[in-house]
């Protein structure tokens, strides 16, 4: 009787043990993150940042924007956004593969989101200035 007992303890504590296995699988690449996106997420795979019509891929350090005819992955934005500043431009977490392939759902999406009241985008134009035409 005492081995059966034994034996049922050591199989619930195997059935357990290797449940809590199964369930340690957690993704964060916090460090990863470069010190402009916004705090607070334990992982991050994009950035859309809709003022510049770009992604960021956080693993690969890259921004990812629509250049001539296709996406591309550069290490830094176009240089008609030399100057916008990503510590005050809007970012949005985006945890799906290659969101730029919906572009058009991102920037339908959130579009509203970032107007000011008169009905101008806060953010930058294609010349590297504000909607009030600054640097």
């Amino acid at each position: 009787m005492k081995k059966l007992i034994l034996i049922f303890a050591l199989v619930i504590v195997a059935s357990t043990f290797s449940s809590a296995n199964a369930q340690v699988s957690l993704n964060i690449n916090i460090g990863q993150q470069p010190q402009w996106g916004p705090r607070g997420h334990d992982y991050v795979d994009y950035y859309y940042l809709p003022d510049v019509h770009s992604y960021y891929h956080v693993p690969t350090k890259r921004f990812v924007y629509y250049e001539g005819s296709r996406w591309v992955h550069r290490k830094s934005l176009p240089k008609a956004y030399r100057h916008y500043n990503l510590y005050s431009g809007r970012k949005i977490v985006i945890n799906e593969p290659r969101p730029y392939l919906q572009h058009n759902v991102y920037r339908t999406r959130y579009v509203e989101t970032y107007r000011h009241d008169n009905g101008h985008h806060k953010g930058w134009n294609k010349k590297g200035r504000d909607h009030r035409g600054r640097h």
